[in-house]
């Protein structure tokens, strides 16, 4: 990926997280030079950030120090990038006051990054990572719901209700309309990819609360079942998304001239229910789903009341890789494998 014999730079933000190290994997394996942020360096030889030491060997990584709270601490890192890719963001789902310690922190990490992007004036395109979660936060009665970008979470709503980690959609909708904001005042090219839960095989060795969400039915984990059950009430459904997918459509978004606004990232929506009976005939005997898990009287959609649509995405020529369930959990399950989370 070279231009006038000089290769296209990239700068991801957060590169010791999930669904960063993927990207960051495909942009070196793509031609890209990557420069990327951590909060500290130096930890590289820790097992959190190893994974950036072993992904130099694809090509030209560059760690950079970076804070989100601390402003001009990116302008090194967007410094000569023709593409800056926003992921790193504030998840504190648990938090006891989610204004202070996730909303405000959240929005002023997305306005430090994106001065430091109006500062470098090279780069050609900014791609968010905001989430699915600034689509489906809003109270929708019945069924049949098709959400896709028109739809936002609504803020009152939430705010009013503060129903289970209400303060983690407040933040990406706030964070995702300043960032536009701001990308308009000073003629910026934005986009914002709105992914769902997001699973599969990363390089980055801390686990992502997804994976275990996922993996809960197999593995019997009650906190993360809990995870998994908290996004089908919020949601009306459990969205899925491959992360090397996720990946792939950032890449594309940025690279595709024409790409504009906002575009849902999802491939499969499904139900706690049919999930239950998909991994219990595909992984029987090996792994039997724990069926206690079900017995809770919240569990009941037999059907997603409400479907996130990548249509946008699909109909400027996107093709996702893991379309079906079992495309995700073959993947999926063998992660689980390696990570622990399932015997193997």
């Amino acid at each position: 990926m070279s231009e006038g014999g000089r290769k296209k730079t990239a700068c991801v933000t957060g590169g010791n997280g999930y669904i960063a190290s993927v990207l960051i994997k495909m942009l070196l394996q793509k031609g890209y030079a990557v420069k990327t942020t951590v909060r500290n360096p130096d930890a590289m030889e820790k097992s959190s950030h190893s994974h950036l030491r072993d992904l130099q060997a694809l090509g030209p990584l560059q760690v950079l120090r970076a804070d989100l709270d601390d402003e001009g601490s990116f302008d090194d890192a967007v410094a000569g990038c023709d593409y800056a890719f926003l992921v790193a963001a504030p998840v504190n789902l648990h938090s006891k006051n989610p204004e202070k310690e996730l909303i405000e922190p959240a929005v002023r990490g997305t306005l430090n990054v994106m001065r430091s992007c109006a500062k470098a004036g090279t780069v050609k395109r900014v791609v968010l990572t905001s989430s699915a979660a600034t689509v489906s936060g809003r109270p929708l009665q019945g069924g049949g719901h098709v959400l896709d970008e028109e739809s936002w979470s609504d803020v009152e709503y939430l705010t009013a209700n503060k129903s289970g980690p209400w303060g983690y959609p407040v933040s990406k909708v706030l964070s995702e309309k300043e960032a536009c904001r701001f990308a308009q005042e000073h003629g910026i090219s934005l986009v914002t990819v709105c992914p769902v839960l997001t699973v599969g095989a990363a390089p980055a060795a801390k686990i992502h609360t997804s994976v275990p969400a996922s993996l809960s039915l197999l593995s019997g984990d009650e906190a993360a079942f809990g995870v998994l059950r908290g996004i089908e009430m919020a949601t009306g459904c459990v969205p899925l998304v491959h992360v090397a997918d996720l990946c792939r459509a950032e890449m594309f978004v940025a690279e595709e001239d024409a790409a504009a606004g906002r575009y849902v990232c999802c491939s499969v929506n499904t139900t706690i229910v049919y999930l239950a009976r998909f991994l219990a005939d595909k992984y029987h005997p090996q792994y039997t789903v724990k069926r206690d898990l079900l017995c809770s009287d919240e569990v009941v959609l037999q059907k997603p009341r409400v479907s996130l649509s990548s249509a946008k995405l699909v109909s400027e020529g996107f093709e996702f890789k893991y379309q079906t369930l079992g495309e995700i959990y073959d993947d999926v399950v063998e992660h689980g494998k390696a990570l622990g989370i399932l015997p193997s």
